[in-house]
């Protein structure tokens, strides 16, 4: 009597891990060296850099130039770092939803059966695990050196410390996730990187210098975002006029910012040839 085996029907399999799949766009994004190199110039590197500066100007002439810490400096560091971590999440949030189908792997993922919003929804935490320890690393060398090189300066309190630090990570992890979504629906690296940066360093902050738009300026990413800026260092993110705005506003408008785009990278993703 012969034996049978039976297939189980492809619609019954046990779903595939998922974190495996983080994993892999993590590591896919931790293997590109020039990546990384990048990255942690523009996070680490700058707080070295903007903090080194201020204490050897307050060394060579301290009577000209003040402590280099401080509340008042540690705006000036979350203003160079919150631009910079923008320009960094954009760059890595490009290269993690456009490089599988750069590197020309797209077709391979998707015929081994792994699902293909899976394979977008990956792409979010992976690329988030290794960008957000890079930005809170560069903030943590700010909020000490703010505190340590004080000097006669007021120091920041804790609270405003870890409420900037949470602001800072909060304000990367949205143009990751925005720049994700653009490169998954476009597909291309350096169209999103160009694009995205264009809107965040001239379109934004020009169209919010525009007062005629009136209620319509509240609808940017950068001023929903200001709006949960600690105010002992919110005018120092400040890039044009103040623009009043209520919390359940600004709520609604990063949350449309982030789901905008994950959708329509969601639904590219789903409807591309292989």
């Amino acid at each position: 009597m012969s034996a049978v085996t039976l297939e189980r029907p492809a619609s019954r399999r046990a779903p595939r891990p998922f974190l495996p799949l983080v994993s892999a766009d993590l590591l896919k994004l931790r293997k590109r060296r020039g990546l990384v190199a990048t990255v942690t110039a523009m996070t680490v590197g700058a707080s070295i850099v903007t903090y080194g500066v201020l204490a050897i100007l307050h060394a060579v002439n301290p009577a000209h130039h003040g402590p280099a810490g401080g509340t008042v400096n540690l705006g000036h560091g979350m203003f160079v770092l919150t631009l910079l971590g923008s320009v960094a999440a954009t760059i890595v949030g490009a290269s993690a939803g456009a490089s599988d189908l750069g590197a020309g792997v797209f077709r391979e993922l998707v015929v081994t059966g792994r699902s293909r919003a899976a394979l977008f929804a990956s792409r979010i935490p992976g690329g988030l695990a290794f960008l957000l320890p890079l930005v809170a690393a560069g903030y943590a060398l700010a909020a000490v050196a703010a505190v340590v090189f004080a000097g006669t300066l007021p120091v920041p309190t804790t609270t405003l410390l870890v409420e900037s630090g949470l602001w800072l990570v909060g304000s990367a992890a949205l143009f990751y996730v925005l720049a994700v979504g653009v490169a998954s629906a476009i597909g291309s690296r350096t169209q999103t990187v160009g694009i995205l940066l264009a809107f965040r360093l001239a379109v934004a902050p020009i169209l919010a210098s525009i007062g005629a738009l009136g209620v319509g300026r509240e609808l940017l990413p950068n001023t929903a975002l200001l709006h949960f800026a600690p105010a002992a260092v919110q005018r120092f993110l400040t890039q044009g006029p103040d623009i009043p705005t209520s919390a359940a506003a600004a709520v609604a408008v990063i949350a449309a910012w982030i789901a905008v785009p994950v959708l329509v990278g969601v639904w590219r993703t789903m409807t591309r040839d292989a």
